[in-house]
Parts: structure tokens; C-alpha cells; sequence
């Protein structure tokens, strides 16, 4: 067989031989010029070079981070952070029309609690003593916005100790139960509030950290195309409208006084309450009429990026948008394991509701914003990342990004040197010269640098930013071993014409795929 297909190829100049290598292979050989004609084409299409239409005409929505805005972002939602931002990038870049948006879980009992921990904050600042609930948010966060609720209002939503704490059952430290406790407080905080009063503190929360956030994103290169809010599902009626839909294909019943999405039919592990008995919609309803909503605006595939603790919801998600009889394969679920970050060997301890925890913030500030966007996609998102905090800060080969970005930054160094000697850097046109680089160091990263479209095309279609991560430590490897065993700036100038086009070809490369992964790509170091 494999004689048959040999003998049906056609001559091509640019291969020497093709060769069977035993059951199963074809080995090609091409001609060094194969690879030569690759470095006026980057040259040319500069930063197109690596782009596609691949998925022209197709939308793809990236949902991603959608931390509940109760605290400021930690290190944890960074990694799914810098992975949504390069997977949605990425496919962009391989034509798709990519949507990025965020969801805002702005309605809820976690919603409430972050309120009523402001609340009781504000107590205390107020003067009151109190035992803080065990089950309340406790970071310093929270006495920030206590603070500017008690600077604008003083004393007007204060309240005396014994009058909030009346008959409200006993918290865990007294031997109670922490959710019945802090479900008390805060049914205790909106009757003693009123509900425009509630609602204010309840808005000054949401919006301080959800202003923190974006502020957050954007200065870690997040953008988004739209902020969603899960409240406006509610208040849309598209809950609702969720609901009904699985009661009228026979998918719910009731028990209890509670209503239960039957989702053990479609593989779930077991079935689902979408209305509690108190009439309130769970979380599982808002999210399953998000998912609705999502395909209802016409996109043609749905990525979700989604922390490794949320594995379990991919089942019953997928679940309830097969029983709406939407098509549950759209829906893509990334799922992203935890950051652990070292210091000097040691493991730092994170906890968000104690608010012992690094902030995304805080790892900027350190490491920088680069490292910490290289750092996070260098690794398959489902596997754990160590993140070492001395490593990302040193300037050595041994630091990824410093190595990949020491490579772009010596290339200017050359071109720096050029113009002090008067050498022209400007290249010949086409492929002129080229015939001149037959060295195994040349070939090498000719052949790097043509690898570089199908390795953006594979990462995006795999969603798999770290084989660009990976491809781009190779190529800055290929460029460094060159570097040290060959003269640039030769007396040839036919010579020296040829590998300034070389290593201005890497340089466009270095440059897009570092810009791919939001690292700058700095001109000196």
C-alpha cells in the first residue's frame, strides 16, 4: 500500500525523496528551500502570520471567571482568568467571531451574606459589639465598605446589638448551626433594613467589588464583550420561563413542596430541586436558564471555563438543556484546577471566606503581569499548576518567559548594532539571499518557524493554550542556540542580507504568539 501511494505522488521540487519507514510511515524529505520560502511570507504578513479563517462565519461565546462578586479575585480565578482570555483570543485568531462574557451572580444567598457581613461590619463601627457569624465574610474587604457605608450615613442604619441578635439561633462555636445562623441574620438585616435600606447595602457591596474586579481584569489584559447578570434573568421572567419549559416536556415533579428536575433520565447522578419549598428559585434554575438564553442568541458553540470544584455541574447542565431539547453537545466545559503558589519552597495557605487568601492583585504586583499570564497557561488547564513566586520573578533561562521574551529583545539588540555599523537592515525583497542559510542551526528554526500557523491552529481547535507556551520556549530555544554559534552582522552582505531576514522573521513570531497570550514583547531587556 504504501508502494501504491508513492508511486501516485506527483514530482514536487521541494522534496528530495519520500521513503517507507516501516508499516504505517511515509518519511518526506524536503529541500532546504521548502523552508526558505517561509521567511518572506511571515515577513510579509507580519502580524497576520499564524492567523486563519478556519472558523470564518461561526459565533463561539467564552464564558469565563464569572466569580461571585462577594471578594476580590484571588489567585485561583487568575488561572481561569489568563485561560479563558487566550482560548477566546486564539480562536479569534483562527477566524471565529468570539463573544467574551462574564456572568455576574448578583442575586443569591451568598449575595446576601456578603450584605450582611457589611452590615454587621458597619454595627461595629458604629460602635455595637457583636459576635461576628462564623459563616460571614470576614475580609478586610468588608470593613472597606462598611467604612464608606458608615462615612455617608453615620448612625442611620444602626441598630442596638440585642435587637438584631433577639432569638437568633445559636452559631456553630455555640454549638449551632452556622447556615441556620447566618440564614437567620440575614432575614433579621432585611426586616430591621426595610427593603430600600437592605437594597442599598446590598448594591454598595455588589458594585464596590464588582467594580474591583473589572478594574482587576482589565489591568491583567481581561476585556469582555458583555456582563451578564444573573438577576436579570429573574427579573426578565427567563427563570421562569426555564422552568415551565421542563414542566410542560414532563421533566419535574413535585416532593416535599419542592419542585425537581427529574435528571437522572439523562445520566445525572442523581435529580435536581430547580424551586425550593419556600417558592425561591435555586441556583441550578438560574444557570440552566442562563444556558438556555445562551443558545437561544445564536451561537454556534458554547465554552464555559469553569473551576475543577464545579465538575459535578457539567452533567445535570448538559442534562437540562438536552431535556429543553436544545443540542447539549454545543456546550463545551473547560474545567480549570487551582493555582498553588510557593514562596521560598513553602506552600501558601488560601481560604476566600476567612479572607486568608493572594489576591490576583497582589501576584500582579509581584511577578508582574506577564509572568503571571505565561505562568498560568503553561500547563493543560485540568492539571495542577505549581506556581513558584521566585522563579517567575528571576531573570534567568530558567524562567519561561524571561527566556522567550530575552529572545525577542536580542533581536532588537542585533538590529541596534546594524545601524551603529551602518549595516542596512533593511531586507532584500522575496527570497533573495536565502539560499545562503543551509547551516543546521538556520534549517532548525526555519523549520520552527513554519510549524507556527498549525500550532495556533491546534491550540485553538483543542483549546490548549500551553502548546503555544511550549512551541514558543522551542522556538526562543532554537533562536538562543543560533545566536551563540553564529555572527549576524558578517562583511557578506549577501550573507548578512539573509539572516537579518531570518531573525526578523523570528521576531514576528516571537511577537504574535507572545501577543496571543497577552505578553508584551519588549524591545530591550
Amino acid at each position: 500500500l504504501a508502494e501504491r501511494i508513492i508511486g501516485a505522488l506527483p514530482e514536487n521540487p521541494q522534496i528530495t525523496k519520500v521513503e517507507i519507514a516501516g508499516p504505517g510511515f511515509i518519511n518526506f524529505y524536503l529541500t532546504p528551500d521548502a523552508y526558505h520560502a517561509v521567511v518572506p511570507q511571515i515577513i510579509r504578513e507580519s502580524h497576520d502570520y499564524g492567523r486563519s479563517d478556519l472558523g470564518k462565519g461561526k459565533k463561539v461565546q467564552v464564558e469565563f471567571v464569572s466569580a461571585n462578586p462577594t471578594g476580590p479575585l484571588h489567585v485561583g480565578h487568575g488561572r481561569g482568568a489568563a485561560y479563558g482570555a487566550v482560548v477566546a483570543d486564539l480562536l479569534a485568531a483562527v477566524g471565529f467571531e468570539v463573544h467574551r462574557e462574564y456572568y455576574v451572580n448578583d442575586a443569591g444567598r451568598q449575595m446576601n451574606i456578603l450584605a450582611t457581613s457589611v452590615w454587621l461590619r458597619y454595627l461595629e463601627l458604629a460602635g455595637e459589639e457583636l459576635a461576628f457569624p462564623s459563616n460571614g465574610y470576614k475580609g478586610d474587604y468588608v470593613w472597606d465598605i462598611a467604612a464608606t457605608l458608615h462615612r455617608e450615613h453615620a448612625d442611620d442604619y444602626r441598630f442596638d446589638t440585642d435587637e438584631v441578635f433577639k432569638d437568633i439561633p445559636a452559631d456553630e462555636p455555640e454549638g449551632g448551626d452556622k447556615e441556620t445562623h447566618i440564614d437567620a441574620l440575614i432575614e433579621r438585616c432585611r426586616h430591621l433594613l426595610g427593603d430600600i435600606r437592605y437594597r442599598y447595602v446590598f448594591e454598595l457591596a455588589l458594585n464596590t467589588i464588582l467594580d474591583d474586579i473589572r478594574d482587576d481584569l482589565e489591568k491583567f489584559g481581561v476585556t469582555y464583550e458583555e456582563w451578564f447578570s444573573e438577576r436579570s434573568l429573574v427579573e426578565s421572567g427567563a427563570v421562569n420561563k426555564a422552568v415551565e419549559r421542563l414542566r410542560h416536556a414532563g421533566h419535574l415533579y413535585e416532593e416535599k413542596g419542592a419542585l425537581w428536575f427529574r435528571s437522572t433520565d439523562f445520566g445525572d447522578e442523581k435529580d435536581r430541586v430547580v424551586v425550593r419549598d419556600n417558592g425561591q428559585t435555586t441556583y441550578f434554575a438560574s444557570d440552566i436558564a442562563y444556558h438556555m438564553d445562551k443558545l437561544e442568541r445564536g451561537f454556534d458553540r458554547v465554552i464555559d471555563v469553569w473551576g475543577a470544584d464545579h465538575h459535578g455541574y457539567v452533567p445535570r447542565v448538559k442534562a437540562a438543556l438536552t431535556a429543553l431539547g436544545d443540542d447539549a453537545d454545543k456546550l463545551d466545559v473547560l474545567l480549570v484546577q487551582f493555582a498553588i503558589l510557593y514562596r521560598n519552597g513553602e506552600k501558601l495557605a488560601m481560604s476566600t471566606r476567612s479572607g486568608e487568601f493572594v489576591t490576583l492583585r497582589q501576584l500582579r504586583k509581584e511577578v508582574g503581569r506577564d509572568a503571571a499570564r505565561f505562568f498560568y497557561v503553561m500547563r493543560k488547564c485540568e492539571q495542577h499548576l505549581d506556581f513558584d513566586l521566585d522563579l517567575a520573578k528571576s531573570q534567568s533561562s530558567d524562567n519561561p518567559v524571561y527566556y522567550v521574551q530575552y529572545a525577542h529583545a536580542r533581536i532588537f539588540a542585533v538590529l541596534r548594532q546594524a545601524s551603529e555599523k551602518h549595516f542596512s537592515i533593511e531586507p532584500t525583497a522575496g527570497d533573495t539571499n536565502l539560499e545562503l542559510l543551509v547551516a543546521d542551526h538556520e534549517l532548525a528554526l526555519m523549520k520552527s518557524l513554519s510549524r507556527y500557523p498549525e500550532v495556533v491552529e491546534a491550540a485553538a481547535l483543542n483549546e490548549e493554550p500551553h502548546q503555544l507556551t511550549h512551541y514558543l520556549r522551542d522556538l526562543a530555544n532554537d533562536f538562543h542556540t543560533y545566536y551563540n554559534a553564529h555572527q549576524f552582522l558578517v562583511d557578506d552582505d549577501a550573507l548578512r542580507d539573509a539572516r537579518i531576514k531570518l531573525i526578523l522573521a523570528t521576531r514576528e513570531v516571537l511577537r504574535n504568539g507572545l501577543n496571543l497570550i497577552g505578553v508584551s514583547a519588549p524591545e530591550t531587556m
